[in-house]
């Protein structure tokens, strides 16, 4: 059984108890504890079940790479699944409860799959639901929701906060054990900026553990030396629980911090993300140990060799009274020396090679423990734990030689080092034969934009496996990496290291070597996923040869550990059965984040009223105040009409409408994007942007501009200004300021990046208030506004007035087909020339309008609006605007994409006006029907509604659409769908319902 040590335990308090509940049943453990270490102490061997086959599981792990072992943690609004039990944190009042069972961990209905093993082999849901076809919907699917996932979802809202973070580095090192603090050290030394980031609570890494002496005193005390001097350093910082998440292009790295994971008190923040730019970054992420595959080896009890020790060591906890250790290696008998000297009992190491093993073996089998070289382990006994092993002889099929009594396996199968961060950005591996891991090429590094490298590994993650061989490689890395960083600093001696020297590994990829199927189906590779030997065979006999292929069809290293104890082993399986070399099978894709990280740590402060902020222009409280109905237009809040006492949305929309069309109304057309373009080549990048030539364009004047996307669609259009030779102002959708400022300087970066052009969004920095309707020029006179006439201000002008004293730009641009001007004024004082307009013009009868008025009024008028005529598949040619489109200009975005024979194409559906013969209003995007069916039974169509109103100036509907040869069928009468009812019928019109000639806004 397992339990607490009497002694011992170098990272636990004995005199701090905590009090924790596991599946609701209440456990004592020790500060300093990890929730996996304490259960372990109170004999909870069993902790999960696996995903596929409700296996029982046991923690097999001590680290980040646990596969097993995965909780649901908290309650209520803290409550989060898929939680590792070895490196969360014990703390007073913690709750967790298993996952992947029902009714409970102990009997699981679900188990049974594991007696229908035969009937899921790998791949077999690509098999398995194929027929009868009608099953999938009322059997298959709803079987197949039930069984997905893992672990129980949240129900309730994350009660927790966030954070993000931005920082900077010369050298960030990503790692805080011995390789890590050496290398961070060096660059410290030398005068760099140096971020040191370690994902547990405790500096050192394994060192402290596996033991050595490092300048005449022992690992532990050499570490404890380190952090002194590193914080002695004011340009070092060290953070620890904070991950190394993601390293990404230029020198961006993503770290994970977590902060009340380990306490009971979650009244701060619980994650942070911390975004960080460094010079160079150095991955001192150590190396993960491999598990053996053998029969049975999955059962709770069978751990990696470094996971027993660790929790003998560091926590004062044996994870059985008598152990079994399986190796290939010499290290795994350090845990052999570790349980000895806790005065457990080492039954057996069994050894896979032939010869043995070294000076740690000698030293074994001094130490009275039975060492046999040439063994494996035939297959584990036990059920929810382990209760022995039967051994054979490696080299053989699998024959049973003798049956030895244990309650835990230490297995090693070697190391590989953890490749993660330096493949994210590229970094390319090698095969190691000799010690049977893939390592890092330093010629193959991660480069940055300069083309130099930015990435470097120390130690372990190197590939280099003594303590010696670490710290000189960590030395080297760190002064390295501060040289490139532009830093000169002097190299520091390196202390002596004692230490055992080990013979070589012998690679073993499946125990024995001549394992039969039946244990070859017993012998698992991914523990969580319940990927066996013989699936991953069986996927290379059905024609999986490219590892990624194999990879989705068994699932093997898609469960939340990614792979880290089962890729290796998985494709040596692979490269065994293709009769290829291992490094000719390649390896998977490495991907961020390294473990996973929290969906809250991801939004940051995003969430709630921050989740998407409500943007308001400065006219927002004027309206609140005076009976606005809003309407969300992208992240602002626009008004939508304003209702008089006793008056319906609708009755107020009329009024406003008949008000511009006879007064004088005003818009708060603040939203509206803004968009600065300056430069020498302002104007041949405009070119390329819009349709139409804007290089042309007089200071003074505007123009009417249309943009497309490389495909030839209409996304936004707006009026361009010129202010001066070298600078434009771009008027945007309200909707599309943000985007269009980003696809300008997306094409500035990556396409034309040697144009001398800078380009601005500055929509909130500015108001803009439409002045519109007949009596405009009136209302402006009023507040002394000089100069404005037709002559003096004409039509798609602009110029700089005084309005009421208040500095404003005035634009002579129409949206609604009356007399406008749009004043454009700083924000801050919008309010106040917003007030002495209405003040002003109180005599003409002026009334502030929303923006279902403003759409009327541009139907009538029959100009577009992006969103309601587009969507994503229409050009400027099916809207009319052929005009608008430059047939001088040699390119621009989106030319090349109009000339293709599909958009071209004569029969492509194009903008028409509607009147109902009944006068009634068509519905919003209705069909037009047309003769016939399709394949499919349904009735044929021809067009669809784009945009339709009540008109108030013509009292009657009117409707834009889309219509197959519409400008060729003026007069003609076609059916427009209505849900529920009867087709309408209506007469398809010229767009433009309103002044054709256009004769009421150039006066």
């Amino acid at each position: 059984m397992s339990s607490r040590l009497a002694k011992g335990g170098r990272l636990i308090d004995r005199g701090a108890m905590r009090d924790f509940t596991f599946n609701g049943k209440r456990m004592k453990g020790m500060k300093g504890d990890t929730l996996a270490s304490a259960l372990l102490a109170n004999d909870q061997v069993m902790m999960g079940r696996s995903f596929k086959y409700h296996r029982p599981r046991g923690v097999v792990a001590s680290g980040a790479e646990e596969p097993n072992a995965l909780m649901g943690i908290g309650t209520d609004g803290h409550f989060e699944p898929n939680q590792r039990a070895t490196t969360q944190e014990l703390f007073e009042g913690l709750t967790a409860e298993s996952q992947n069972h029902w009714p409970s961990l102990e009997f699981d209905v679900g188990a049974v799959n594991a007696k229908l093993s035969r009937f899921f082999p790998a791949g077999f849901y690509y098999k398995t639901f194929l027929w009868p076809r009608s099953f999938w919907e009322k059997v298959y699917e709803p079987i197949v929701r039930q069984a997905a996932g893992l672990g129980r979802a949240p129900k309730d809202r994350d009660a927790d906060t966030y954070e993000h973070l931005y920082t900077f580095a010369d050298v960030l090192v990503i790692g805080g054990g011995v390789a890590g603090l050496t290398a961070a050290l060096e660059a410290g030394r030398a005068g760099a900026k140096v971020l040191v980031l370690e994902q547990t609570a405790h500096w050192g890494g394994r060192a402290p553990v596996d033991g050595g002496e490092i300048g005449g005193v022992s690992a532990e005390e050499h570490i404890a030396a380190l952090i002194t001097e590193l914080d002695g350093l004011p340009n070092v910082t060290l953070r620890l629980r904070c991950m190394g998440a993601g390293v990404y292009d230029h020198g961006y790295i993503l770290g994970y911090e977590r902060l009340t994971d380990h306490i009971a008190d979650k009244s701060g923040p619980r994650h942070r993300l911390w975004r960080i730019r460094a010079a160079q970054v150095i991955t001192a992420t150590g190396a993960i140990e491999r598990p053996l595959s053998f029969a049975g080896n999955d059962l709770p009890g069978v751990m990696l060799a470094s996971a027993v020790r660790d929790y003998v060591v560091n926590f004062g906890v044996a994870p059985g009274d008598r152990v079994a250790v399986v190796t290939n290696n010499d290290d795994a008998y350090r845990t052999a020396f570790a349980m000895k000297e806790a005065g457990l009992d080492v039954a057996v190491i069994l050894d896979a090679r032939e010869a043995g093993g070294g000076a740690l073996a000698i030293a074994a089998r001094e130490a009275g423990i039975r060492v046999e070289p040439g063994r494996a382990v035939a297959k584990v006994l036990g059920g929810k734990r382990v209760t022995g092993v039967e051994i054979c002889a490696q080299a053989g099929s699998g024959s049973t030689i003798e049956t030895i009594p244990c309650d835990v396996v230490a297995m090693s199968g070697g190391w590989s080092p953890v490749v993660h961060l330096w493949s994210h950005c590229g970094g390319k591996l090698y095969w190691d034969t000799e010690h049977a891991m893939f390592r890092p090429d330093p010629e193959k590094a991660p480069t940055s934009h300069d083309g130099r490298a930015f990435v470097r590994c120390a130690g372990n993650a190197n590939g280099e496996m003594l303590l010696s061989q670490v710290l000189k490689d960590a030395a080297a890395q760190g002064h390295a990496a501060a040289l490139a960083a532009g830093f000169e600093g002097t190299p520091s001696g390196l202390p002596e290291v004692s230490e055992v020297a080990e013979i070589p590994l012998a690679p073993v990829w499946i125990m024995p070597a001549g394992a039969s199927y039946d244990k070859r189906s017993k012998a698992w590779l991914d523990f969580q996923n319940d990927v066996k030997v013989s699936d991953i065979q069986l996927a290379a006999q059905e024609g999986y040869e490219s590892v990624e292929h194999a990879k989705r069809y068994t699932t093997l290293g898609m469960a939340t550990d990614q792979g880290k104890l089962s890729n290796i082993n998985g494709l040596a399986i692979l490269s065994d059965s293709l009769n290829e070399a291992i490094p000719q099978v390649g390896t998977t894709t490495f991907r961020p984040p390294y473990t996973p990280i929290s969906m809250g740590a991801i939004a940051g402060q995003g969430r709630g009223e921050t989740f998407q902020p409500l943007r308001r222009t400065p006219l927002h409280a004027w309206h609140e105040a005076h009976g606005v109905q809003w309407e969300p237009v992208g992240h602002w809040r626009r008004p939508y009409a304003f209702p008089q006492a006793g008056e319906s949305t609708h009755e107020a929309v009329n009024r406003e409408i008949t008000t511009v069309r006879e007064k004088v109304g005003l818009l708060d057309a603040s939203t509206l994007g803004k968009i600065v373009v300056k430069g020498p080549d302002a104007g041949k990048f405009l070119d390329m942007l819009y349709t139409n030539m804007m290089s042309t364009l007089k200071p003074g004047r505007c123009r009417y501009g249309l943009m497309c996307n490389e495909n030839g669609f209409l996304i936004d259009d707006g009026v361009v200004a010129r202010i001066d030779e070298n600078t434009f102002l771009c008027h945007t959708t309200t909707g599309g300021a943000d985007t269009i400022h980003a696809h300008m300087e997306e094409w500035l970066q990556t396409e034309w990046w040697d144009m001398q052009v800078h380009v601005f969004n500055v929509t909130e920095q500015y108001g803009q208030i439409g002045v519109v309707g007949p009596l405009a020029r009136q209302l402006l006179e009023l507040l002394g506004t000089a100069e404005i006439s037709k002559d003096e201000l004409p039509f798609l002008g602009w110029a700089d007035r005084l309005v009421g004293g208040i500095p404003c730009r005035l634009y002579r641009i129409s949206f609604s087909g009356e007399l406008s001007y749009e004043l454009r004024v700083p924000a801050g004082q919008t309010l106040a020339l917003w007030e002495a307009l209405m003040e002003a013009g109180k005599a003409l009868g002026v009334a502030p309008y929303g923006t279902e008025a403003l759409h009327v009024l541009r139907a009538e008028k029959g100009f577009i609006m992006i969103g309601d005529e587009t969507d994503g598949t229409v050009t400027p040619q099916d809207l009319n605007l052929h005009w608008a489109v430059s047939k001088k200009k040699e390119d621009f975005l989106g030319k090349r994409g109009q000339l293709r024979s599909h958009l071209s194409s004569p029969d492509r559906w194009k903008l028409v006006g509607l009147e109902t013969l009944d006068g009634t209003v068509l519905e919003d995007g209705a069909y037009i029907l047309d003769a016939g069916q399709n394949d499919r039974g349904q009735r044929n169509m021809q067009g669809r509604i784009t945009s339709s109103y009540y008109s108030p100036t013509l009292g009657r509907g009117i409707a834009m659409a889309l219509l197959k040869h519409g400008p060729d069928r003026m007069g003609e009468t076609v059916q427009v769908t209505k849900l529920g009812a009867e087709p309408v019928a209506a007469k398809v019109v010229d767009p433009v319902f309103y002044d054709k000639d256009g004769e009421k806004q150039d006066v």
